[in-house]
């Protein structure tokens, strides 16, 4: 079964991306990680976002577009990226997910992935 693990992280971890002290060790844990799923055999893909900041929300309201800078939900913590992984059950998602570099600094979320409907 397919599972997203939604990696939530705060300012200061967006910071840590790009920051010449912190990049090293931030990149560095998340290539471990990459590094585990990939010798564990799983089938993944994902995405790494930009800071919430950088997004931009839409919304229609009777029939007209209303465009917002900035993320979805003013929060301590925003959506940082996402990884795809295919697991037999949602524990061995949860044994991921807690290996994920953001479990000890931010929040790591995982949902089910509704499969596609046959198309007709």
């Amino acid at each position: 079964m397919q599972y997203a693990i939604l990696i939530y992280e705060t300012e200061q971890a967006f910071g840590n991306r790009t920051d010449e002290a912190e990049a090293g060790p931030y990149w560095g844990a998340y290539q471990a990680y990459a590094g585990a799923l990939k010798a564990a055999g799983l089938d993944t893909s994902g995405g790494i976002l930009q800071p919430g900041h950088t997004g931009t929300t839409v919304r229609l309201k009777e029939g007209q577009r209303q465009v917002q800078d900035g993320p979805y939900a003013d929060t301590k913590e925003q959506l940082g990226g996402f990884i795809l992984i295919d697991v037999p059950d949602l524990d061995a998602a949860l044994d991921w997910a807690a290996r994920c570099p953001a479990a000890g600094y931010g929040a790591v979320e995982v949902r089910p992935v509704l499969p596609a409907p046959a198309m007709a």
